[in-house]
């Protein structure tokens, strides 16, 4: 397993290589322009170019792409279609030029319509997108069981991959707080293992490319999302390294999004805990 942090491009793209390194990651992941505006970040060949040889050089085994929470597939409205189209294709070519692992992407809200025309919507869109880029993989992720954002359980993550086409390149990450907030049982090795089997049933397991680790600030089944640093939720430190020991789980990237100490995200403490939390998950098992 892969264990890294979400972390920041400010300066320069390389420079997310650079702080990766600091943490002690093993993988990255990074948001592709800003997360708060529709601006795209204008990288060039050089950046690209600047990126690739510090990942190369460095202890770093996967960089991960988060697409803007911004972005909406699933909506109706004509402007936010094409705004959110622009930004995931802006992401997949950025993807595609580093050689990420996936955009994981949140397929976005359905407001108050049917799931199955949010879900075409959606499937739409990112169909667009595939077509117009290489090779980068598109990974939904799962949402807290709130009503409205689709991805609420494994059902309909099935959906959004069908609708996407269900080609090579369509995958799913995996967030354990959202699977906890939304109600699974998953504290326990019995519990995650029927989960990911109902997940294997109904989505293969060839399509989970991704894990995010984050503890839940709120009880299993509050349908809320709201994380927590590792230890500190309601997941604790026993859930989580539950979670992390997973063998299916083992050869993947798994990214950290935590409020850390500081409320700017996990330190290398954090990053040090959850590898020793995986360990101790897997001599449990034994």
């Amino acid at each position: 397993m892969l264990i890294g942090a979400h972390v920041s491009t400010a300066g320069a793209l390389p420079k997310a290589v650079e702080r990766g390194e600091e943490l002690e990651c093993d993988s990255i992941q990074i948001f592709h322009q800003s997360p708060r505006a529709w601006k795209p970040t204008n990288y060039t060949q050089d950046d690209f170019d600047a990126f690739n040889e510090a990942f190369a050089a460095s202890r770093l085994g996967s960089v991960i792409i988060h697409a803007v929470y911004l972005i909406n597939t699933a909506t109706p409205d004509k402007e936010i279609r094409e705004k959110s189209l622009a930004s995931l294709l802006h992401a997949t070519k950025i993807g595609d030029a580093i050689g990420a692992d996936g955009i994981v992407l949140h397929a976005g809200s359905r407001k108050k319509d049917p799931v199955d025309e949010a879900v075409a919507r959606s499937g739409e869109v990112v169909r667009e997108v595939l077509a117009e880029t290489e090779s980068c993989p598109i990974l939904f992720e799962n949402t807290a069981g709130t009503q409205g954002p689709l991805g609420r359980d494994f059902d309909e993550l099935a959906l959004l991959v069908d609708a996407a086409g269900a080609g090579e390149r369509i995958g799913v990450c995996i967030d354990c707080c959202h699977m906890f907030a939304s109600g699974f049982d998953i504290l326990e090795p019995d519990g995650l293992s029927s989960a990911v089997d109902d997940l294997d049933r109904l989505v293969g397991l060839d399509r989970l490319r991704a894990l995010h680790i984050n503890d839940s600030a709120v009880p299993q089944g509050a349908n809320r999302d709201k994380h927590a640093s590792i230890g500190k939720g309601e997941m604790g430190r026993k859930g989580i390294a539950t979670f992390l020991s997973e063998p299916r789980f083992q050869d993947l990237p798994a990214t950290l999004e935590t409020p850390g100490p500081d409320k700017q995200g996990p330190d290398r403490k954090e990053i040090r805990l959850t590898k020793r939390l995986r360990e101790q998950g897997i001599a449990a098992r034994t």
